[in-house]
Formats: C-alpha cells, structure tokens, sequence
C-alpha cells in the first residue's frame, strides 16, 4: 500500500483511474485530503474557508455514482480548490479584505465553480489571496501570513498564494487560480508547481475584474495532465461574460504527448530588460537546451519589445483605485497599506493617460502576434528571482517601487492576453523552487500545453521537504 504522502500526491488523472477500477473512492480520497490538511493547514495557512461537511456529501455522492458506473462528469469525486476571488455558493467570497462582510448574500456560483460542480468535482474549499488579489505575495488583513511549504520562511507568491502552497503540499491535485498580471504563474513557480494563464476569455468569468482586460482565470497543478483536465472543464460557456471566447467544447488532453519535435522556439534570458538571479538564468537556459533535445528548433533571442511596465502600473493602479472607490477614509486603515498607496496613485491618473496605457497594450499584442509568425513559442526564466521571504514586499527596495519591480516577466502577457505557463525547471542551491515561462500565440493554449508536457517529461518529480 503506497504511503499517506504518495497518496495524497496523485495526480487527478489517477484518482479518477482508481475510482474507475475500484481501488479507491471519492470518500477515502477526500478524507485523506481533509486529514493532510489539519495537519498543514496551521503551518502554511494555505486555506481561508474549509467546506468539510459539503465536500464530503459531494464525495458520497460521487462514491455512489461510480458505484453505480454512473460517473457524472470528467472530475466526479476529484477533489479541488477554488480562490476566494471566485464566487463559491453558500461560501463567503472575501478577497482577503476585512473591507467584505461576510454577512451578505451567496446565492451564486462564478462559472468556474459552476463548471467544477457540473463536472463531479469536490470542493474542499477557499484557499488565501492578498487583499483583493492586488499583489504577488501571499499575506492579507484578513488570513495572514501564507507560507511556502518549500521554506516556512519564504512566501509562496500570489496573488494565488493559498492554491500554490495547497498543490504544493498535496492538498488535492487541483486547484483553480486567477492572473491579472502574474497571479498564477508567479505562485507555481515560487512553489514548483504547475500554472497556466488560458488566453483571456478561454475560462469565463464573472462578476467582472476592475483590472478588465488583464485578469485570467486558470489552473494550478501538480502535473500538466491534470492542468489540461482542468482547462477542458472551466472552458465551458457561461453567458455572464461578454469577453468569454465562444464555447468549442474542446479536449485539451488528446495531442498532450505529440511533443515539440520541429517546431521554431525562441528563448529570451532577459526580454531585453530584466535582471535575473545567476541560478535560475542558468536553469532556465539549461531548460532551454531540453527543448533542443526534444527536437525543437530553438534561438535565442533578446529584446523583444521595450518593457511596458509603466503601462501596466497604470492600467493596475487604476483598477486599484476602482477597487477602493467611494470606501470612507476611516475604513482604509483596515486596508492592506500598499493597496491603499497603489490606489491612490490610481486616483491620479487621467482618462488621457489610461487610455494611453491601453494603446501601449495594444500595441504590444500586435507585436507578439508578429512574433510568432516565426516562432511557435516563446521560453523565458518565469521569475527572476526566488522566493521572497515573507512580510518582505520588495527583493530590491534600492532599486524597486513596486513588486512589479520584481516580476517583470509576468505582466507582459497579460498585457497581450497570451496563453502563459510557469512549469517546474529546477531548484536553486537552497532547495527554492525554479520556473519556466512558456508563452504561445493568442489562443494556442493547447500547444502551450502540449510543449509543458514535453517538457516535463525531462524532470524528475520534486517534492518540498514539508510532509506529515
């Protein structure tokens, strides 16, 4: 019988091949993960909201489908996390504000969670955020301190704090993030998991992000299988949302192993501005040199396009602002106090200059589209930095305004509404975590995936020494 801990780290695609051969139910399985988190969760306060007594009725309910063979859905029995930035039925959604109370009405699902419970999936809960999602760490007013499960000292990035140290610590196999301008991606690579930003309006969502154009909704794994069975679940339609792509009913798991053989990569160490940690430059272009090994034709490249960071903060800080509109002063003090200077930073942009960070936007999207005419990917180091020790805001602060400061190959493609995916490429000599970004064109979220599952076959699995 294989141990508590490799149980608990099987991926979704396991889970649901075990309950088909009767090798284990939901119940077992949504136990085990209740039983790991109660031993975690007061170490790496991964979890806001536990939904024990819903899940496991969730969980009984799928134990008697499948006794049944009655199997409701492509996630029936599988266990999942959702962000609390996503609405969650009978759940108060919080965003880690004390600003929310909690005493209002919850009668509804967002589409991703719509989707999850359609599909079977046990919701085990809400996992932490940064207040309103508004940074790239893991700590809020209202939860705390979230910490890495790879160093209880370190962050484990945001603003999907809670589902990245969850996965990483094998707290369910699946769990649903957001990215307004690195969220997921920043996160899994800081935690050495698996993350995809969809191309904008792949993964509905509602209600709307003040941050519009930039937020995503997408998956947070431990394998790239499990992120495509994920991916083909919260892609359904849901008519809330203008933006949502039209519905394909798309499989992203069939083509998963073709791999990368003759297709034309570019690799950029820098992007042409970002200074990046000599250990994760030389894992990123050893990861690199894999794809070469793969079959793919890879070149390196520099500058692409001028950092567009001042865009971004316009466009972030002005949706900071729209968060916080109309809040009396005296609430502020209950505010996160960065979010309040981003914020009021926000109120002093013009309509004119917004506009102009938007056109900047734009223009980059066109500038990416040009790209990968030649190249079917793009591979950059995903952070430039490991892990922040937490309560620690900048890695820099002689050099660093803001933590976009320290994740400038994050927001780019968020800009440029690319599919974007942080995968597992290494560990620096302190046992942290290191991550590569895989970028494709606008709407190609399948060939990203199919390129991470090339390459993850390259890697051995790596777990954080953090176990029961």
């Amino acid at each position: 019988m294989a141990s508590e801990n490799d149980l608990a780290y099987l991926s979704a695609v396991l889970l649901l091949d075990l309950y088909r051969r009767r090798e284990l139910s939901p119940v077992e399985a949504t136990r085990l993960i209740f039983d790991r988190l109660d031993a975690l969760q007061s170490r790496i306060n991964a979890f806001c909201v536990v939904d024990r007594d819903g899940a496991l009725a969730a969980a009984r309910a799928s134990e008697g489908r499948w006794l049944r063979g009655e199997a409701a859905g492509r996630l029936d029995g599988v266990p999942v996390t959702i962000k609390d930035l996503i609405l969650m039925r009978g759940i108060p959604t919080r965003r880690g504000s004390r600003l929310v109370e909690p005493d209002q009405d919850w009668s509804e699902d967002a589409p991703a969670t719509a989707r999850l419970r359609e599909a079977g999936a046990v919701i085990i809960g809400k996992t932490t955020t940064p207040e309103f999602g508004w940074k790239a760490l893991g700590d809020s007013p209202l939860t705390g301190i979230t910490r890495n499960p790879w160093d209880l000292s370190r962050t484990p990035g945001g603003s999907s704090a809670g589902a990245a140290a969850a996965c990483a610590a094998g707290i369910g196999p699946l769990h649903v993030g957001s990215d307004g301008a690195g969220s997921i991606r920043i996160p899994s690579a800081f935690t050495g998991v698996f993350g995809l930003k969809p191309s904008f309006g792949r993964v509905p969502a509602h209600p709307p992000s003040p941050m519009g154009l930039l937020a995503h909704i997408g998956p947070m794994t431990r394998t790239v299988a499990d992120a495509a069975l994920l991916l083909t679940v919260l892609a359904g339609p849901d008519h809330r949302d203008p933006y949502a792509l039209p519905p394909d009913e798309k499989n992203y798991l069939p083509g998963l192993e073709e791999g990368v053989r003759g297709w034309r990569i570019a690799y950029s160490p820098t992007l042409g501005y970002a200074k990046v940690d000599p250990e994760i430059a030389a894992a990123a272009a050893e990861a690199a040199r894999q794809f070469e090994a793969l079959g793919a034709i890879v070149e390196e490249v520099d500058a692409i396009f001028a950092s567009p960071r001042d865009a971004l903060f316009k466009l972030w800080a002005a949706g900071a602002a729209k968060l916080l509109a109309g809040m009396p002063a005296d609430r502020r003090e209950a505010i996160d106090p960065g979010l309040v200077a981003t914020a009021e930073e926000g109120e002093r942009i013009s309509a004119v200059d917004y506009l102009g960070a938007d056109l900047v936007r734009n223009g980059l999207a066109r500038q990416m589209a040009e790209f990968h005419r030649n190249y079917d990917l793009l591979l950059t180091p995903m952070m430039p930095v490991p892990a922040l020790p937490v309560g620690q805001d900048l890695n820099d602060p002689a050099t660093e305004r803001h933590w976009i400061d320290w994740s400038p190959f994050s927001y780019p493609f968020n800009l440029t509404r690319q599919p974007a995916a942080s995968i597992p490429c290494g560990l620096t000599g302190a046992g942290l975590p290191i991550g590569l970004q895989i970028v494709g064109p606008l709407y190609a979220d399948d060939r990203v995936l199919r390129a991470a599952r090339a390459f993850e076959t390259t890697q051995p699995e790596r777990r954080p020494p953090l176990q029961l």
